[in-house]
């Protein structure tokens, strides 16, 4: 074990974080008002009234663009995990399905799959969780069948107080990057790097965002206004959960 070195942290994130940024505006450049109105409940805006092309766009980009942020934002924090441990550990991507990272210490192989939040899954992507962890094991006992290994589900953020699930560990928030880094204060130390050049990002992101707000509340009232300026709602339904008319 090496001890954590934060200037290579703050290297790794200055080099690194654009990348996020990058994502996120290139996913709200591609983004499709048809598809998003295709994912949300038509019925949910009515019964709470929603009556303006304003308040639909506004509603319906906000949460796609929230949801998005969080996937590209957890993918990114995977690759600091494993960066750091590289430096402190020696470990290394897996190559395995389902694992993310895998390190060695004292006696101990460790496989760890990285989610961003502490509740990141329903009971079925927890059992595949499980599953993988399982088929994880097997394939490296075939190699090594006295390799002592533990299976561990790291969240980036969140609390949770009964780490041992019988089969795998959960280790949230401090637990988990402390895991990774035997840095106790590591949580902490790394927000601080995160917000390099934000300000100057946010603003070419906002930027895009706004225009694309226009662009989308136009084609909205276009699209799916009726003359009189009513929304026509029986068009959103059907684009929404009608069947599709089959090709001959």
């Amino acid at each position: 074990m090496k001890k954590l070195n934060m200037d290579d942290v703050v290297e790794y994130v200055e080099k690194n974080i654009e990348t996020f940024h990058l994502k996120r505006l290139q996913n709200l450049e591609k983004l499709k008002l048809s598809k998003i109105l295709k994912k949300k409940n038509p019925y949910l805006f009515k019964a709470k009234s929603v009556e303006t092309s304003d308040e639909i766009v506004r509603g319906i980009v906000g949460a796609y663009v929230s949801s998005s942020e969080e996937t590209i934002f957890g993918d990114w924090l995977e690759g600091l995990a494993i960066f750091i441990n590289q430096k402190v550990f020696n470990g290394w991507k897996s190559t395995t399905s389902g694992i993310d990272l895998e390190f060695d210490k004292e006696g101990t192989r460790y496989i760890v799959a990285i989610k961003s939040s502490v509740k990141w899954g329903n009971s079925s992507q927890i059992a595949k969780l499980r599953a993988d962890f399982n088929a994880a094991k097997k394939t490296l006992r075939t190699s090594n069948s006295k390799l002592n290994i533990m299976a561990v589900n790291g969240c980036c953020y969140g609390i949770d107080n009964k780490p041992d699930k019988g089969d795998y560990l959960k280790y949230c928030g401090q637990q988990f990057w402390s895991f990774i880094s035997g840095n106790d204060n590591l949580y902490i130390d790394i927000i601080e790097p995160l917000g390099y050049k934000a300000r100057e990002q946010n603003k070419c992101f906002q930027k895009a965002y706004n225009k694309l707000l226009n662009r989308f509340i136009k084609e909205f009232s276009n699209e799916y206004c009726k003359d009189s300026g009513e929304i026509d709602w029986d068009k959103i339904v059907t684009l929404n959960s009608g069947l599709l008319k089959l090709k001959h």
